[in-house]
């Protein structure tokens, strides 16, 4: 976003007409000579609705969401689920402020970095129309701060661009601010220490980068979204989060290689649990179900003999088997053939438009179907 943009959008006939317009197609828009400055508004109206959900708080604002930013911001709903708070909170990379805004609610006070000047005036703005007055923003590098930092505060927390080159890294050595490098001063300026990674970020390089870190997976309507490292929040430890849902726990040194069921009794389950993406990405499914239903891997189906209900915290979702048996395509063609069929698969060589191609069914919700291999044979799973 240029300068000019930016106070282009704070301009009251500019609010005012993206008021006027924000449920309009922005096509519509940028092709009605009407609308004052439409180009520009008709952006803006679009990301607005895009962030509808992801957002709600700058939407219902109708904060000014610069295009990069809104591509890159993390959701709102995830903000809110990071267990930081204290006195004061240093934010080494602002961006649109979403986590920003979030724990403001938690801390007295908070300073957030970016090195942007126009999205820094974006950021101050914002937090006008929000009302937010407990939070400073300072126009500068997240290096260039911490060498000149005589403060201590409660807690950092750094979000680094993973986007610094043509090609896209998660490793956090190759992202900006690098905070392998910049740890033993971070370590120095705060107690707590939170840095968000890519979802794709392995927990294992979490764990062998800082050996005192929490590690913590998170996933919001079935999407992993973020994986998070803190130091110095509580002991050593895997979660894995369902951003409104629930969460799993377990302590590092408890989790290890657990033997596998010795068979499949598919006749006596009678519960399929799909435990939820940040278990697998944690790698904690089989962990987070062991004693409640069988499990053949951290990408696998759970099954269960009874109800799993008050028998821990089941991160997934729990549904009635209602039939299990080998994939005969014949049989289930002539059952699905032309009906709608929700597909699940998991730790299975099939795909989604395979399937349908087999069954003549199409995408729905009249049944659904799960299908995974075990012991070198594809079960089909129907679920009601």
């Amino acid at each position: 976003m240029t300068r000019e943009e930016f106070l282009t959008l704070c301009r009251d006939d500019v609010r005012q007409a993206i008021e006027s317009n924000i449920d309009r197609e922005p096509t519509a828009i940028a092709l009605d000579a009407r609308v004052v400055e439409r180009r520009v508004v008709a952006s803006q109206v679009k990301n607005l609705q895009r962030c509808r959900l992801k957002h709600p708080t700058l939407y219902a604002a109708r904060c000014i969401l610069p295009d990069r930013s809104v591509e890159q911001s993390s959701s709102e709903a995830c903000g809110a689920a990071k267990p930081l708070r204290g006195e004061s909170l240093l934010d080494l990379t602002c961006g649109l402020g979403g986590d920003t805004i979030e724990l403001s609610k938690r801390f007295s006070r908070v300073v957030a970095l970016e090195r942007d000047e126009v999205l820094a005036d974006v950021v101050r703005e914002n937090l006008r129309r929000l009302g937010i007055t407990n939070v400073d923003v300072v126009t500068t590098s997240a290096e260039e701060y911490l060498e000149q930092c005589d403060e201590h505060f409660s807690a950092i927390i750094v979000d680094p661009d993973r986007r610094i080159s043509e090609r896209r890294s998660v490793r956090l050595e190759d992202s900006s601010p690098n905070v392998v490098a910049l740890m033993p001063r971070m370590r120095q300026v705060a107690q707590q220490i939170a840095i968000k990674c890519s979802p794709l970020f392995d927990v294992d390089e979490a764990r062998r980068l800082f050996a005192d870190c929490s590690v913590e997976v998170v996933s919001l309507r079935g999407e992993c979204k973020e994986v998070n490292i803190y130091i110095g929040l509580s002991e050593p430890h895997l979660s894995a989060v369902a951003v409104g849902r629930a969460r799993y726990d377990a302590r590092c040194e408890s989790i290890g290689e657990l033997p596998l069921p010795e068979s499949f009794r598919a006749s006596e389950y009678r519960y399929l649990i799909t435990p939820d993406v940040a278990l697998q990405k944690a790698r904690l499914v089989r962990h987070s179900l062991c004693g409640v239903a069988d499990c053949w891997s951290e990408n696998s189906f759970g099954f269960a003999v009874e109800s799993p209900e008050g028998k821990g915290n089941v991160v997934g979702r729990t549904e009635p088997i209602l039939n299990i048996e080998p994939l005969d395509w014949k049989s289930l063609k002539r059952r699905y053939g032309g009906k709608g069929v929700d597909v699940v698969l998991r730790d299975c060589p099939l795909d989604v438009k395979l399937i349908h191609k087999k069954l003549s069914s199409h995408s729905g919700s009249d049944h659904r179907l799960a299908f995974t291999r075990i012991a070198g044979i594809t079960y089909c799973i129907e679920v009601g």
